[in-house]
């Protein structure tokens, strides 16, 4: 059997028409390899979108993808991640499913405190899933899930979350490799890395998803895989090259012409050029660089489209700045610091109470029955009746 593995797609997450379209075109082109090597079906292993409710216009790109892989007899695989989860359980991954696009892996059963998992069979092998979810509360679950035995097929273990091999130094919550249930082969999703360490693959994202990932991983990848003999084989998708530049600024009433001066050289046409700016400034603020008057010179030098990052750039004592490239990493530094200053018999809740408090009101839904639906989840949280 010969299948591919993908993961953290976040279709519609840039929110740069410019860059949301290179994520949706790296989709595209992920699936086109795929039907190109003819593999037996296609394997996503969380976050296939940014949020539980995508746009509309993302929903109808992503529907005509998965449609060429259906009008080829190719089955698709799916689990939600820590974006698309959500706890009602109602999300676009369903209308996915409903539509016979693809098929959700999650298929639990609970016998005696012990959550079992069966299996999905095609054709010699047994497909197992668990989804992501907010704030890492799956990590604790998943140490404590088994797997139906299935005797003769190769299995195969999707889960969207962080194994503590991969994860090395990461302020997260991890699942150490020994505690999770036999498989021949851990489809896995969530950490935005290359791994590949025995059978155990993350194949990083389809498309860098911010600043930081442009600059490390350049572009998307994922992998095809073969089960017998095993070998798994890294595809990289390469729709547009990126060009950086890491710039000191002491001075920002010149920083302008400095920046400029230094990009007047370079080729940039059709390229994403990511400026990152470092350094203390001695004179002038931030808002006297001329962000405008460069992004301009890089259009007339005919660049696809301009990021920048100022995060590493010190204002002077007077200013704060502050830029933040992945907001998921700020809002689990806030509550790591809040919970390490402020003790109480209610922290273990909080990441439950954020998780709840994060479902989205439906387009259809009246706001009483929303309100009901998130009293209802919260209930569940806080066990009071919330009215």
């Amino acid at each position: 059997m010969k299948f591919a593995h993908l993961a953290d797609c976040h279709l519609g997450s840039w929110r740069q028409p410019e860059l949301q379209k290179l994520n949706l075109e790296s989709f595209k082109t992920a699936i086109d390899i795929s039907l190109k090597e003819k593999v037996d079906f296609v394997l996503i292993a969380g976050d296939l979108f940014d949020s539980a409710y995508p746009p509309i216009e993302i929903l109808e790109e992503t529907f005509s993808e998965l449609k060429k892989l259906k009008d080829k007899d190719i089955s698709c695989y799916i689990i939600a991640g820590s974006h698309d989860y959500s706890v009602s359980g109602k999300t676009f991954l369903s209308i996915l499913e409903k539509a016979g696009f693809c098929r959700n892996l999650y298929n639990p059963e609970e016998k005696n405190g012990v959550v079992f998992l069966a299996p999905i069979i095609h054709g010699n092998i047994a497909l197992y899933g668990y989804p992501g979810k907010k704030s890492g509360l799956e990590v604790q679950e998943i140490k404590n899930i088994k797997l139906h035995e299935a005797p003769g097929l190769f299995r195969i273990f999707a889960l969207h979350t962080c194994i503590r091999e991969a994860s090395k130094n990461l302020p997260i919550e991890s699942v150490n490799e020994s505690e999770l249930p036999e498989a021949d082969y851990y489809a896995l999703g969530h950490l935005h890395i290359d791994f590949n360490k025995n059978n155990f693959i993350y194949p990083g994202p389809t498309f860098p998803n911010n600043f930081q990932e442009l600059e490390e991983l350049k572009n998307g990848r994922f992998y095809i895989v073969e089960t017998e003999p095993f070998q798994a084989i890294k595809k990289q998708i390469k729709i547009k090259e990126t060009e950086f530049f890491e710039i000191e600024i002491q001075d920002a009433l010149v920083a302008t012409e400095k920046i400029i001066e230094e990009l007047r050289g370079k080729n940039l046409s059709d390229k994403i050029v990511l400026l990152k700016l470092r350094g203390k400034l001695k004179k002038g603020k931030t808002s006297n660089i001329k962000f405008e008057e460069i992004e301009n010179f890089v259009k007339e030098k005919n660049a696809y489209t301009m990021l920048k990052s100022t995060s590493k750039l010190i204002a002077q004592e007077n200013e704060i700045n502050v830029e933040i490239d992945d907001m998921d990493k700020l809002e689990d530094e806030i509550i790591k610091k809040y919970l390490s200053e402020n003790k109480s018999k209610f922290n273990p809740l909080i990441h439950q109470l954020i998780n709840s408090l994060s479902i989205e009101k439906q387009e259809s839904e009246t706001s009483s029955t929303f309100n009901s639906r998130l009293f209802s989840e919260l209930n569940k949280v806080l066990k009071i009746d919330l009215k």
